[in-house]
């Protein structure tokens, strides 16, 4: 199936994070946060003013971003955890 988001949401892949801490211990699921980092699987084509004017997402698929803890919504799309989220929930971009 094949989604795209409408207006300024993006659709994000969570990306996994580390089992081991850097001193060698294994962190059990339930101790584990959910990672604030992501890879942006697709994107609507933007806002609008109130004049009808498009105002341009600033992401794009395949961008590695950050966001809140508590952002966006969890939605299983192909038996795949994705998240879907506003633009602004998007703290930044990793270069």
């Amino acid at each position: 199936m094949k989604f795209t988001p409408l207006h300024d949401r993006v659709l994000v892949r969570r990306v996994e994070e580390d089992e081991k801490t850097t001193g060698g211990l294994i962190i059990p699921d339930s101790a584990k946060e959910k990672p604030q980092e992501g890879e942006v699987v697709s994107c609507g084509e933007g806002a609008r003013k109130d004049s009808g004017e498009l105002i341009p997402m600033v992401v794009k698929a395949g961008d590695k971003i950050l966001f809140g803890k508590w952002s966006g919504t969890e939605v299983k799309i192909d038996g795949e955890d994705l998240m879907i989220m506003k633009e602004s929930d998007i703290l930044g971009v990793i270069v």
